[in-house]
């Protein structure tokens, strides 16, 4: 075991582990820390904690301390920065006629360097920018190109359930969600009521994904041919947190068109009440027919 702080350095997003060593940490302060793009200032989300070694990604970097009142004045003065600096951004890009949507701003700690946040159907050449940027803010300039989903994430909104953004307010990290847990969950397909503001799926289609594809052990599908109490028939609608599936029987004879014919009633039984047959398999036909 190794005991641990969590620091996440933006409102919401992923929470990194530090070695708090012997610093009495608290959650809601600010601490400067070490990372790959140098000194950070970042806020304490979890307080000292034992977790397994496994869990942590080494070298696990040390707190260099708590933030003091200048650290804190730093950090203030370069989050106000921020707006002035999309702005001549933004009026640089409209200069160089680039096909690119500005999206957010960020300056490091240490003043090195600022980062601009962007998203573009493709490729863009933004040396000439840098360059003017460069020129302006007399410091490195990273222009970094994000997806819609980061987009979202950056700038928040309200989804369809009338709640903030979950990757703007809790959400640390986007996991892969595809069409196949909608159909699992028996949802409709249209992609207006399965897409989030960012355009893709929504995040929430993986939440209950799990638990559906539990429940669906055993139970038909729409479409399969199952064997009943009443007969061999096929199955209509699924209703999968019940456990029941709603089937219409096959009455043994054939339409005009060569398909079996099925009753109009339709009868519901519980999973363990059918039996999945192959779809292949045919109704017998009555006596006389």
């Amino acid at each position: 075991m190794v005991k641990v702080v969590g620091v996440r350095f933006k409102n919401t997003g992923k929470v990194y582990y530090f070695d708090p060593e012997d610093l009495d940490i608290k959650t809601g302060e600010g601490v400067i820390v070490e990372t790959a793009r140098g000194m950070e200032y970042g806020t304490v989300t979890l307080d000292i904690t034992e977790i397994k070694d496994e869990d942590v990604t080494k070298p696990l970097k040390k707190i260099v301390r708590i933030a003091d009142e200048k650290d804190i004045k730093r950090h203030e003065e370069n989050e106000n920065k921020k707006a002035k600096a999309m702005e001549i951004c933004q009026e640089k890009i409209r200069k160089h006629n680039l096909e690119m949507k500005l999206i957010d701003v960020e300056y490091t700690f240490d003043n090195n360097k600022v980062i601009f946040y962007f998203t573009a159907e493709g490729r863009v050449d933004f040396r000439e920018l840098v360059k003017d940027l460069a020129g302006v803010f007399k410091m490195r300039i990273e222009l970094r190109q994000i997806g819609v989903r980061d987009e979202a994430k950056m700038l928040g909104g309200v989804g369809s359930c009338g709640k903030g953004l979950c990757c703007a307010t809790w959400l640390s990290d986007f996991e892969p969600v595809s069409i196949k847990m909608a159909k699992n969950q028996n949802l409709s397909l249209n992609p207006t009521k399965i897409s989030g503001v960012c355009g893709r799926l929504m995040c929430c289609l993986k939440y209950e994904n799990d638990i559906y594809s539990e429940l669906r052990k055993g139970l038909p599908d729409v479409g399969d041919k199952v064997e009943t109490e009443e007969g061999l028939g096929k199955v209509i609608e699924a209703d999968v947190l019940q456990g029941k599936v709603r089937v219409r029987v096959y009455t043994g004879e054939v339409g005009d068109n060569g398909e079996d014919k099925m009753t109009s009633d339709v009868f519901t039984f519980t999973r363990d009440q059918v039996k999945k047959v192959d779809r292949s398999t045919r109704p017998n036909k009555k006596d006389g027919k």
